[in-house]
């Protein structure tokens, strides 16, 4: 009697802990210490996150949504498969990076995730980009949220990490972050070495995607200050775009006439098609301009495998580094 009504007790004691967090399921302590979640006695944590804004969890977030691909790619990637996610579908096309679960749930498009979705999974947590104040406002009346930079072009790979960072304290991951970029750096450092010694270091790049409307094709640039570019540029790499990029993103957009300045005999043109619509070999194949450019006619134009998402996180970015390392070496 006395073993049955000390179990009560800890059970509501949970409950009234779990309800203060916005939610009412209690814990089964046999699961819980097996899959290593985080006990409701941890210390508590306070996150800042890109708006300055200071978020403090009693214990780290478990059941976690997140509404942007490179977020949900750093979540699940530190080991906390999020409960629900923008646009499963899509990144699964897009970010191969890491897998996400069947059970997890879709809550609607990026740009306009569905509230009640996500307000029926009973979150501790969402995590998103926008600086759509209206969608915060709505989100904030019922759990708890973290708004990460996403992409920052005056330093995207200090950005990246400090994204990483923040997800990881509010998920009681810190010890996997720190892991997880240092084997990135490590694999930059090994890559540069690989390059450099298949007389690559220095040379120029260019990376790309494109899309066509009616009979145009244009053609995205991810110039100086892009994600990717930062990695290529750690492997010693130089990006070969000087065209005009915004200052977030370090992106810029021409058509093929604008690729004519790349005339750096050097240049190797790298571009992903990921959703299977490749207007580099599908769309430009008789674009007497494009069969023109030097990397077109020495055939240093490499598509990227496909699902490396090139706004994710440290592990998305190992791929494309791995992805460059292989074309300069293999």
């Amino acid at each position: 009697m006395r073993r049955a009504l000390t179990a009560a007790l800890t059970t509501a004691a949970a409950m009234v802990v779990l309800a203060a967090c916005g939610t009412t399921e209690a814990p089964v302590p046999e699961q819980a210490a097996a899959s290593g979640s985080p006990s409701a006695t941890a210390t508590p944590v306070t996150v800042t996150d890109s708006r300055g804004k200071q978020v403090t969890f009693e214990r780290p977030a478990t059941r976690v949504i997140s509404l942007e691909w490179g977020e949900t790619e750093m979540l699940a990637g530190l080991g906390v498969m999020p409960v629900g996610a923008a646009d499963v579908k899509g990144y699964a096309t897009w970010d191969t990076a890491v897998k996400l679960d069947s059970s997890v749930k879709d809550v609607g498009d990026r740009q306009e995730p569905s509230i009640d979705s996500i307000s029926a999974l009973q979150p501790d947590l969402v995590l998103m980009e926008s600086d759509d104040a209206g969608l915060i406002d709505q989100l904030e009346k019922f759990v708890p949220v973290l708004v990460a930079k996403g992409s920052d072009a005056g330093d995207n790979l200090k950005r990246m990490r400090d994204d990483l960072n923040m997800i990881a304290s509010a998920v009681g991951k810190t010890d996997v972050a720190t892991k997880q970029i240092a084997d990135f750096e490590a694999a930059l450092a090994a890559g540069k070495q690989q390059i450099e010694a298949a007389g690559g270091g220095g040379k120029p790049f260019v990376m790309a995607d494109g899309w066509k409307q009616g009979s145009t094709i244009s053609v995205r640039l991810f110039g100086k200050g892009a994600l990717v570019s930062d990695v290529a540029e750690q492997l010693g790499l130089k990006n070969g775009w000087s065209g005009k990029v915004d200052k977030d993103w370090g992106l810029g957009t021409t058509d093929v006439e604008g690729l004519s300045v790349l005339k750096d005999p050097d240049l190797r043109f790298f571009y992903s098609a990921s959703d299977g619509v490749d207007v580099f070999t599908d769309g430009l194949q008789d674009n007497a301009i494009w069969k023109s450019l030097p990397f077109v006619e020495k055939k240093q134009v490499v598509k990227l495998p496909d699902g490396i998402w090139t706004f994710g996180g440290p592990l998305s970015c190992r791929q494309f580094a791995d992805a460059l390392v292989k074309a300069y070496t293999g």
